[in-house]
């Protein structure tokens, strides 16, 4: 009798050995970087690519987009991408950082622009045939979004070619 529960202890910790041998590391927050984005204010719609992060923060009742360089841990300024009068609804960035593509809602219309970074500059993208775009998810090169919009009632996904 005893034998037969040292067998099972035995045998209960050996699968607990091997269990535990073929689970994956747990994921572990970057808590640095988390305590200066918790800082920054309320961040929401985060999109990753490469050494880059962008997001949606906000701060006094304002939301702006912010690009984060995730190797240097520092905020990338965006000169003439922010407007007092506009609200950022989603945002995505290339693997390069060159690259960042918004939905935003500017006087009263929702609009996708491309930011190229290097030359600080906004190009309005159309959507063909009109929809309202809602959220956008460039690639990684920067050559192609994925933007999902809403054509009557319906929500569709649309990829648009970036020259």
């Amino acid at each position: 009798m005893r034998s037969s529960l040292a067998n099972r202890a035995i045998a209960a910790a050996a699968t607990g050995l091997l269990l535990g041998g073929c689970l994956a590391p747990m994921a572990q927050p970057i808590v640095p970087l988390n305590s200066r984005l918790e800082a920054i204010g309320a961040n929401r719609d985060p999109a990753l690519s490469g050494r880059w992060l962008a997001l949606i923060s906000g701060r006094g009742g304002r939301e702006q987009v912010l690009l984060l360089d995730l190797e240097r841990q520092q905020p990338i300024d965006l000169p003439g991408l922010n407007r007092a009068d506009a609200q950022p609804v989603s945002v995505s960035v290339d693997a390069a950082g060159e690259r960042i593509a918004l939905v935003r809602q500017l006087e009263g219309r929702t609009e996708l622009v491309l930011y190229r970074r290097s030359v600080q500059s906004l190009q309005p993208i159309p959507m063909v045939p009109s929809g309202v775009a809602r959220q956008v998810q460039l690639q990684a090169d920067g050559r192609q979004l994925a933007v999902q919009v809403s054509r009557s009632g319906i929500w569709q996904v649309d990829l648009v070619q970036i020259p």
